[in-house]
């Protein structure tokens, strides 16, 4: 294997590809990125069994192809040093079976490489009608729900999100069990049985890393264990989680004994302030009150000291709650909105954030009880 290429188009590709290698992977093949040159261009293979994802370089983007052939390479020794090359034009050759040659003019990599019959057979097949999305939808709906996931894997279903598809209604919703982030938007297609898969959430963050705020389009290609997605040039695999996803609708009441509607970034702000005198001790705990029209945000410490802070708003009632600052501050930012409603019954019932400018989302964060 022989070719020439610009230094920012193979590191680009690599640095897509590289998404699937994993540091901690004890399977000396699945730590190397996967290079296969054919008549048609490069295909860039890397796996940690958890996502797959291939890479394709046209020909007509490498500068000069002098001999076709693969080979397996240190996924993480061959981006650093791409990324630290010159940008220039950097020829990478395969010499003595498996050893790889990176040179620019002034510079020269001799790297060991690995059999690249050894690589898993990646199954990358595409299905003859994918689900439609756009990029810039794709990102929101990751943006607005992957915070909610569990990080623990007590329960690893909670460490993945639920894309549910009924009719031309998607359904993204994800929780850790104590708070609860729901997004549901159009698609333009109607399926002929309904949809309901949970994919590891880690693996979506790393999707959106890859795909750009573009009018380019993302298709989903479904299977019964796996997902796949394809970006332009790329195809990312995900493995799906097996299990069944909680059944959340009824935990969203339908009717509220109060409306706060207030200026996102000023409750932001009240939270964020009362946060400072809270610790993961007692789980960031601030009030929130609703005396005379007046929301009265709080928190109290024995240990390190209380802070109070106080807005009028145009709100009819009476309440006190207490919740995660944490998990409110993330509902609030989620929604990128000026003004934000909260949806209150009880101190002992779930608190709802929705904005009458995106009615698609849904954020829910359950109160802590205090006594």
């Amino acid at each position: 294997m022989k070719f020439i290429i610009k230094r920012n188009i193979l590191l680009e590709n690599l640095n897509h590809t590289s998404k699937a290698i994993s540091t901690r992977n004890l399977i000396p093949i699945l730590t190397g990125i996967k290079f296969d040159l054919k008549e048609e261009g490069l295909y860039l293979f890397a796996s940690d069994t958890d996502i797959s994802v291939r890479s394709f370089i046209d020909k007509k983007d490498i500068s000069e192809i002098k001999e076709l052939g693969s080979i397996v390479i240190g996924g993480k020794y061959i981006v650093e040093i791409i990324r630290k090359l010159p940008d220039t034009d950097i020829t990478i050759e395969v010499i003595d079976g498996f050893k790889m040659i990176v040179s620019t003019s002034n510079t020269e990599f001799n790297l060991n490489g690995i059999n690249p019959e050894e690589f898993p057979n990646l199954e990358l097949e595409e299905t003859k009608e994918p689900i439609i999305l756009n990029t810039d939808e794709f990102k929101t709906i990751i943006n607005q729900t992957f915070f909610a996931t569990a990080q623990s894997e007590t329960r690893p279903i909670l460490t993945g999100i639920n894309f549910r598809i009924d009719n031309n209604a998607l359904e993204v919703i994800a929780t850790d069990s104590y708070r609860l982030a729901r997004k549901v938007i159009n698609i333009d297609k109607d399926l002929d049985s309904s949809v309901n898969i949970v994919i590891p959430g880690k693996n979506l963050l790393e999707l959106s890393k890859i795909v750009d705020d573009d009018d380019e389009n993302l298709e989903l290609h479904l299977f019964n264990n796996k997902i796949l997605f394809k970006y332009k040039n790329i195809l990312f695999l995900s493995r799906l989680l097996s299990g069944t996803y909680p059944a959340n609708s009824s935990i969203i009441p339908n009717n509220f004994a109060t409306v706060i509607e207030i200026d996102s970034n000023s409750l932001y702000e009240m939270i964020d302030r009362a946060s400072l005198l809270t610790s993961d001790k007692d789980k960031n705990t601030i009030k929130l009150e609703l005396i005379n029209r007046e929301l009265i945000i709080s928190s109290n410490s024995p240990e390190i000291g209380k802070v109070e802070e106080k807005l009028n708003v145009d709100s009819e009632g009476s309440v006190s709650i207490s919740f995660s600052s944490k998990y409110m501050l993330d509902a609030i930012k989620s929604f990128n909105q000026e003004k934000v409603s909260l949806y209150i019954n009880d101190d002992s019932s779930p608190i709802i954030l929705k904005s009458n400018n995106d009615i698609s989302l849904i954020q829910l964060v359950l109160p802590i009880k205090t006594y």
